[in-house]
């Protein structure tokens, strides 16, 4: 069921969901969470076909924010609100309102979004391009326990890494850590395997690639180790290869889906590691809500740290590379970083960022 209003206030719009529901007999609100998109109007249909997906894991109300740009002057300073609500099957598991903001009011999206919230339920704002340098500053960002960022649709995505660390609030999360959830995973489940120590890294990618960089810089600062990071033809991670005490560690893919992982003594074995698509991506940020630390230790490691000259040889002479111990821990939640490791390591690389 959609119904259009045109030029209307968040009072209609939620009179409309009301008669929605009870039109299609379903008074009763079942949804978990309000998710709120801010796009424009040529990314708006990707991103609602992606959350419309993620709504079968996780019923949500839907708010989609497409500001409107206006052609004139004139037009600039006449405020219109335009709506359209979608409950049923046309919203899948959950509601969906896709709000078209034009004039003043595109300046004041917090206002209108505001009374249109499910009442007691966590909030998730996602932008799935041009994200605001500082997400919970942002007013609409403000509203939310959690904000998704995507570093790999900006123009220089590397940068925006260090952009996003000196920005960096409990809750921000991007969608080009997500993608390597499945690495970090299998990458700990390797060392558990093995009892020996981290030596060095090679994190192979495609170039200007942030989960590439965010791999690298999680695995410097978990093994304090050297990590080199090289570039290649892709698509997106192609090889991560540890250097052991007792011989290499190497997972290796290739085409992009299927992977081949080897370790020194074992026999190679073939494992799933396929690239994820967006809807994949936002169903698993919506499983948690909490901050997560993991990424906020990784992000402030800094890709100038990273890739600075001589940086291998410090690292490398800092610390015992421990890697059974120091990637092991996190494998039960994705990769999470105890509270205390990572309180312990914020310090010295917030201090190392600065300057």
């Amino acid at each position: 069921m959609k119904t259009d209003l045109t030029d209307t206030t968040a009072s209609k719009i939620n009179k409309a969901l009301v008669l929605g529901r009870r039109a299609i007999g379903t008074p009763a609100i079942g949804m978990v969470l309000t998710l709120v998109i801010v796009t424009d109007e040529e990314n708006a249909y990707d991103a609602l076909k992606a959350a419309s997906d993620a709504a079968h894991e996780h019923p949500s109300r839907t708010l989609v924010v497409i500001k409107r740009v206006s052609r004139s002057p004139r037009d600039r300073t006449k405020s219109r609100l335009d709506a359209e609500v979608r409950l049923g099957a046309d919203a899948g598991t959950g509601e969906t309102i896709v709000l078209r903001l034009y004039g003043d009011v595109v300046d004041h999206a917090q206002s209108v979004v505001l009374p249109l919230l499910l009442p007691d339920a966590p909030v998730v704002v996602w932008w799935p391009v041009n994200a605001p340098l500082d997400p919970a500053g942002d007013p609409l960002g403000a509203l939310a326990q959690r904000r998704v960022t995507d570093t790999y649709a900006c123009e220089e995505p590397v940068r925006e890494l260090t952009a996003r660390a000196d920005a960096y609030t409990p809750g921000d999360t991007d969608l080009s850590w997500t993608r390597i959830t499945p690495w970090r995973s299998m990458l700990a489940a390797a060392l558990d395997q093995v009892d020996c120590k981290v030596q060095a890294v090679q994190v192979e990618g495609e170039g200007h690639n942030p989960s590439c960089e965010l791999l690298a810089m999680w695995l410097a600062d978990r093994l304090d180790v050297p990590v080199e990071r090289t570039a290649s033809d892709g698509p997106g991670l192609t090889a991560v290869r540890m250097d052991t005490d007792c011989g290499p560690v190497v997972l290796d893919r290739a085409d992009g889906s299927l992977a081949n992982l080897s370790i020194q003594g074992q026999p190679a074995r073939a494992v799933a590691l396929k690239r994820r698509d967006t809807a994949e991506l936002i169903a698993e940020e919506l499983r948690r809500l909490d901050p997560d630390d993991t990424y906020a230790s990784a992000l402030r490691y800094g890709v100038e740290r990273l890739n600075a000259p001589g940086a291998a040889a410090r690292e490398g002479s800092g610390g015992d590379g421990d890697g059974a111990g120091a990637v092991a821990a996190p494998v039960g939640t994705a990769a999470k970083a105890p509270a205390k490791d990572a309180a312990r390591k914020k310090a010295p690389v917030r201090k190392a960022a600065a300057k």
